[in-house]
């Protein structure tokens, strides 16, 4: 029996949201704090090798679950209305807009050596994704509620 591509759709974004939003809260309330703790010396090689490791789990999870964004709107399931389709959808934008316009151009202030006033904005602007990605959660795990006998 196949399912179609709204429900595909829809359990894609499901199977990446999710772990991405355990993973920014992590980040947010762990790991960028803990860059201002690393020590000048250790800093470039620490930084180097968390954004290289981390880009092996954000990048895939990223690009399939803005697939799965832009099928959920261009496909209706009953279990997600419309209008939260494409919020999803621009939430899931937004990550990407903040990820290169502000998350990656501070990461490369910081792989020159800790900066104070870039890990600053960085976390600041963090704030952003772990919201956004929060609140396609919340619709997304809503949808699947809705799903259910």
């Amino acid at each position: 029996m196949s399912m179609g591509l709204p429900r595909a759709a829809l359990l894609i974004q499901l199977g990446t949201t999710l772990p991405l939003v355990g993973l920014i809260w992590f980040v947010q309330i762990v790991a960028y704090p803990l860059f201002a703790r690393v020590g000048a010396d250790a800093f470039p090689a620490y930084h180097e090798a968390h954004s290289r490791l981390i880009t092996f789990v954000v990048a895939p999870l990223m690009v399939l679950e803005l697939a799965g964004a832009l099928a959920g709107v261009m496909t209706v399931d009953p279990t997600m209305p419309r209008g939260a389709a494409w919020l999803g959808a621009a939430l899931a934008v937004a990550v990407w807009l903040v990820t290169f316009f502000a998350s990656v151009p501070q990461h490369g202030v910081l792989a020159h050596g800790f900066d104070v006033r870039a890990h600053d904005v960085l976390v600041a602007t963090n704030w952003l994704r772990t919201a956004a990605w929060t609140l396609r959660g919340g619709l997304l795990v809503g949808a699947v509620a809705r799903a259910l006998p």
